[in-house]
């Protein structure tokens, strides 16, 4: 790998992409990305020079590179087809970042400045990112009083608190649909497709939030 390659490498950390963007803007491997950072730092301390003088270094000893602690690799590949599952369900690209990064920490619980360093991106983008996970029930904050600050938390009842909140809504936009309907008149094919739509949200946000409640013991 060249010094150049490396060099793409952590700029496409720093613009928090993730290791199969970087593998095909290089033409490489996914594996070989993630075994390249595994070995030289992790995501939140890739260094490309670094990464370069060490391999150059392996080289003039004719030895080969020694690969990855397995189980770190395996960390990095489950977090990578983790964020790519989120962001594929349609939770933005940082945001899926920082909710994966939680779920993969030690207890689930990480202040601002531990996501900064962990994902190498600046604290204004983390800043945003909880902003939005903490709205959609995703994850919760709560506050260190002896350090003064903020800690954001993942937990078991993350998945109940966030089907709850998408539930209701879907609820809440059922309702103005079908007040819509009605408005414009149920004798209009429009008063007709808004009140059929708003119909079919409702069943379906109540069915969300009974069976939520159904199932809520299987996380405790």
């Amino acid at each position: 790998m060249t010094r150049q390659d490396r060099q793409r490498i952590a700029t496409g950390l720093a613009e928090g992409r993730s290791y199969a963007e970087i593998a095909r803007r290089l033409d490489r491997p996914t594996s070989t990305i993630s075994r390249e950072v595994g070995r030289n730092g992790g995501p939140g301390d890739y260094r490309p020079e670094r990464a370069h003088q060490a391999a150059a270094r392996r080289a003039r000893r004719g030895t080969p590179a020694r690969p990855a602690d397995p189980k770190d690799r395996k960390v990095f590949e489950v977090e990578e087809e983790a964020v790519e599952m989120a962001i594929g369900m349609g939770l933005p690209k940082m945001m899926a970042r920082v909710l994966i990064g939680l779920w993969l920490s030690e207890d689930g619980r990480l202040a601002a400045a531990d996501l900064s360093r962990g994902l190498n991106v600046s604290p204004a983008s983390i800043s945003t990112a909880v902003g939005y996970l903490t709205q959609q029930g995703l994850i919760r904050r709560e506050r260190d009083p002896q350090r003064r600050r903020d800690i954001y938390v993942v937990d078991d009842d993350a998945w109940f608190q966030s089907t709850v909140i998408s539930s209701r809504q879907t609820l809440a936009a059922a309702e103005v649909a079908k007040a819509a309907g009605e408005a414009i008149g149920l004798d209009t094919p429009v008063g007709r497709r808004l009140a059929r739509g708003g119909a079919f949200l409702e069943r379906i946000s109540l069915d969300g939030l009974a069976s939520a409640e159904r199932w809520r013991d299987l996380l405790q």
